[in-house]
């Protein structure tokens, strides 16, 4: 073996002990989780050090887009509609970048999610909502950067950002008085169609009181306005296992014509097979 194939199994023996060894990350990755009202908010990001370094006006510059973080975008998930700056952000993930200034900065919910420093080609029909953020001097200083989300109440809450000697606040709201009350609404009004139309199915399906079943589904219907064929081909085997055969019949040809419009051939199928059945001409 020559010197110079030896020399190069030596830089892979090098490398793959190398690779062995972990180490810590310059800024590791943080997660945080807290539910606000009835919505949970999600935040990924990682967290730089101050490192005896001067952050803001210098290591991050003033009135430049930042990735708010390290490494990736910094994400934030919301599982109900918010409303951030004044604006409805639908459900669902968006990165946050900002503009750090001296006595505000510029925050941007945008909606590509994956990545790392700024996007290159910055798309303003990608940012969702957008807002200025008042900066709150503190005294203690923060040596590594930290994402909390404060102030929270039953409607909303701030995603604060710390580091150095700086806070900013985040505001968004949560539609939970909205969805409390809709939640009231249901009860108090009772069962609605997709209710006694699922107890109808299962009923039927588990062999228990068929009548019980009937009543259900005949209660789904007279609550919707325009049954789908699949509902009615439901509606008409139950009314057929009660003994109605006038009325499974009727069902069944409502749910043949409207299948018939679906262009659905196993339905068409199925009401036909069982209007012959139940001796319908």
């Amino acid at each position: 073996m020559n010197k110079v194939v030896l020399f190069l199994l030596a830089i892979v023996a090098s490398i793959t002990v190398e690779a062995q060894i972990n180490t810590p990350a310059p800024s590791p990755s943080a997660k945080l989780m807290q539910t606000v009202g009835l919505t949970e908010v999600n935040i990924d990001y990682s967290r730089p050090s101050m490192r005896g370094r001067k952050v803001f006006g210098n290591l991050v510059p003033f009135d430049q887009l930042w990735r708010t973080g390290a490494n990736g975008y910094t994400l934030v998930t919301f599982d109900s509609d918010v409303t951030i700056g004044g604006k409805e952000v639908k459900a669902g993930t968006y990165s946050i970048f900002t503009k750090p200034g001296a006595s505000a900065w510029e925050v941007f919910f945008y909606t590509d999610v994956v990545g790392g420093g700024t996007p290159s080609n910055w798309e303003e029909s990608k940012i969702v909502a957008q807002l200025s953020a008042p900066v709150y001097p503190i005294e203690m200083p923060i040596e590594t950067f930290t994402i909390s989300i404060d102030d929270v109440t039953g409607n909303g809450a701030n995603i604060g950002i710390m580091w150095e000697n700086t806070y900013i606040g985040i505001p968004f709201t949560v539609p939970t008085d909205a969805t409390v009350m809709s939640s009231i609404d249901k009860a108090l009004n009772g069962p609605s169609s997709e209710d006694y139309y699922a107890a109808a199915v299962y009923y039927s399906s588990e062999g228990k009181d068929i009548n019980k079943a009937k009543e259900w589904m005949n209660k789904a219907m007279s609550m919707t306005e325009k049954p789908a064929f699949w509902q009615l081909r439901q509606q008409s085997l139950i009314l057929a296992k009660a003994g109605d055969k006038k009325g499974a019949i009727e069902a069944a040809k409502k749910s043949l014509t409207g299948a018939t419009a679906a262009g659905n051939n196993d339905y068409i199928k199925m009401n036909n097979d069982s209007l012959k059945e139940w001796g319908s001409k």
